[in-house]
């Protein structure tokens, strides 16, 4: 598979993780939207949000979780942040391996574009 995002969950290609572990790996993201822009994404490759199922719960809620560790880590958690799933080239997605995005470091404003 030619997938760069299971590239970075394998470390086949190198990055700064921000943090990592058997489910998840997050890392800045090359092409910010904010001051702070993590994105988590699942060690699984799974293409879009679509393909998820009952038995993906677990690690939905696991990278949620993770968000909100990662936000209180980089002191972003106390002032807000935005937690962003898109889906499909029409829901803005780029990379079709699932990705989860920490925005944070400004005010958000809405509706989001």
């Amino acid at each position: 598979m030619d997938c760069i995002f299971c590239k970075i969950a394998s470390k086949e290609i190198s990055t700064s993780l921000v943090y990592e572990d058997d489910q998840v790996v997050a890392f800045r993201d090359n092409d910010p939207q904010a001051p702070t822009h993590i994105l988590i994404i699942p060690r699984e490759h799974i293409s879009t949000i679509n393909e998820f199922n009952d038995s993906h719960s677990g690690l939905i809620s696991h990278m949620m979780l993770t968000a909100t560790q990662i936000a209180r880590e980089l002191d972003i958690a106390d002032d807000g942040y935005r937690l962003v799933w898109n889906c499909n080239l029409k829901g803005g997605q780029a990379v079709f391996h699932i990705h989860l995005h920490l925005l944070g470091g400004r005010e958000m404003k809405w509706p989001p574009g």
